[in-house]
């Protein structure tokens, strides 16, 4: 029989924090913030052809990484377009101010989870260790996100796959927060909400895993709801003490 878990990694977005707004609507104002920045710096850019591709740019990435699960970043992408265009190369601190401009946006409607904080909290009292894994393009905005859900004081480790350079589920990125921590994979669970990247990315690394499900209701998630068996499910963070003692 397995031991008690020593360490739990966590997912990010859908399950600590929840994304409160309408994507589209969100992603054409952060755009535009970063369009009006890059031209406060005298760019000058063709605003509806910019918007445009720099979109089509991003869900063709989007799409790539998910197959290939390697994260280039977004201001890779923003860069690379520029180029093209035959504008010089950002310096790094007017690429990260136009980056923060644009990732502002879509931060004002990511809200923490009521149970979070409270669940953490009797992780740690339980003696439970804990790290945070985020499949992300930006770790300068992963970073701020949990500075903003004042999640930093809970968690030894915060990895972004922006950071790292490869996503879950490339067990490399669970293997890297583990050794962190000096916790081996068969004493550490994954919880998270995403059927591909959390919970079989757990397994392929040898963690144990536990999906949450109140917001996993997603295309990708049914696409794998018959093949990808997690350890345990449980709806909310609430029920995540019992389930793990149960493992």
């Amino acid at each position: 029989m397995p031991a008690r878990p020593q360490a739990v990694l966590f997912d990010l977005g859908n399950t600590l924090i929840y994304f409160d707004g309408d994507w589209p609507t969100v992603f054409a104002a952060a755009d535009a913030a970063l369009l009006a920045e890059l031209q406060a710096t005298g760019l000058e850019l063709d605003s509806q052809r910019f918007l445009q591709e720099f979109r089509d740019r991003l869900n063709a990435y989007y799409e790539q990484r998910e197959a290939e699960f390697i994260e280039h970043t977004t201001g890779y992408v923003l860069q690379n377009l520029l180029e093209e265009w035959g504008q010089p190369r950002l310096p790094e601190d007017t690429l990260r101010r136009a980056l923060r401009e644009m990732y502002a946006v879509s931060q004002e409607f990511w809200l923490l989870e009521d149970d979070t904080l409270a669940a953490l909290e009797i992780l740690l009292n339980e003696g439970y260790r804990l790290g945070l894994i985020s499949n992300a393009s930006d770790d300068a905005d992963v970073q701020l996100l949990v500075d903003k859900a004042r999640l930093r004081p809970y968690f030894e480790v915060i990895l972004s796959s922006a950071a790292c350079g490869i996503r879950k589920p490339n067990p490399r990125i669970f293997h890297q927060a583990l050794d962190a921590m000096q916790i081996a994979p068969d004493a550490a669970v994954m919880v998270g909400d995403t059927l591909g990247a959390d919970i079989l990315g757990a397994r392929n690394a040898g963690l144990r895993s536990i999906w949450i499900t109140r917001r996993a209701d997603t295309p990708a998630n049914r696409d794998h709801e018959d093949t990808i068996q997690p350890d345990a499910s449980i709806a909310t963070l609430a029920e995540l003490p019992a389930a793990l003692a149960a493992l």
